[in-house]
């Protein structure tokens, strides 16, 4: 009974974020049409209650209790925005000829901004956890958490990528390191090659046939290129790692997996194809 009601919970919770994305974009595609640009005021008064009430409506199923005024906050200044951005011609006039609407939008969305500074100013001047939860902590009073550790992990793989040549691995206090990079670096380092080769190439094809896919392809393959830089770099700063609660599997920025010590029955060098096979077991071996 508990499982069920568990898994209930979970579909629910996926649904409440889920659904604000298809009735916005729904709605978005409604007020293109050509009834919305014959009435722009009905349009652009409907889209905002439409987006806004799903936005609200999300808010309070993810919610286990009473949502707080911020997040209620947060939630008028997200609809504003997207209604703001995402209006098209007709009803974005009609929006500036309404200009007690369009402060009104304005302001909720400054009063958000304001408070999260100052939410994420507390937030940044914490002490008792790392930089990387200070960060995702400051970035949340913004953005949704989940959308805000995305982009920490996205701002720390570029900055390692681009930024971070030199200084010794992450090795906290009271642990021991054991390294792997010398037996992956390598194998890496010529991938790295052939795909710049590969770049290039799909560059200069492309460019005889079409300057927008060229552009696309040139954002795509440079972005994979950057990540695989900060992949190869990232196993030198992220060893294996023995600590007093248990080992600490890392592999790069792929695998961070703590293995409790009590949960260890035994220490094996070989391996079956069935044992790695298998859904419970953790497989971080890379280009094995």
């Amino acid at each position: 009974m508990t499982a069920q009601a568990s898994g209930t919970s979970d579909r629910r919770q996926v649904a409440a974020k889920i659904a604000p994305f298809i009735i916005v974009t729904l709605a978005g595609i409604a007020v293109r049409t050509p009834m919305a640009a014959a009435y722009p005021i009905a349009g652009l008064l409907l889209f905002l209650w439409v987006v806004t009430d799903a936005l609200m409506l999300s808010l309070v199923a993810r919610s286990s209790g009473k949502p707080e005024w911020s997040a209620v906050l947060g939630v008028l200044a997200g609809a504003s925005f997207t209604v703001g951005l995402a209006l098209p011609s007709p009803l974005r006039r009609a929006l500036l000829e309404m200009p007690i609407l369009a402060v009104t939008m304005a302001t909720v969305i400054l009063g958000h901004v304001a408070w999260g500074t100052a939410r994420a100013s507390r937030a940044m001047n914490r002490e008792d956890v790392d930089r990387k939860e200070r960060l995702v902590s400051a970035a949340s009073e913004f953005i949704p958490p989940a959308l805000a550790r995305l982009a920490v992990a996205e701002i720390a793989v570029i900055h390692m990528a681009l930024f971070r040549w030199g200084g010794s691995a992450d090795v906290p206090a009271n642990t021991r390191a054991f390294t792997y990079h010398k037996h992956l670096t390598p194998m890496c380092a010529t991938l790295l090659i052939l795909s710049a080769i590969e770049i290039a190439a799909y560059h200069l094809l492309l460019g005889h046939w079409s300057r927008t896919a060229t552009v696309v392809m040139f954002i795509v393959s440079d972005v994979g290129f950057v990540y695989l830089v900060g992949l190869i770099k990232s196993f030198r700063f992220s060893p294996v790692l023995l600590t007093p609660e248990g080992v600490r599997v890392r592999v790069g920025f792929l695998i961070d997996q703590l293995v409790p010590l009590e949960a260890i029955a035994a220490v094996e060098g070989r391996f079956t194809g069935e044992e790695v096979r298998d859904a419970d077991t953790l497989n971080a071996a890379l280009l094995a």
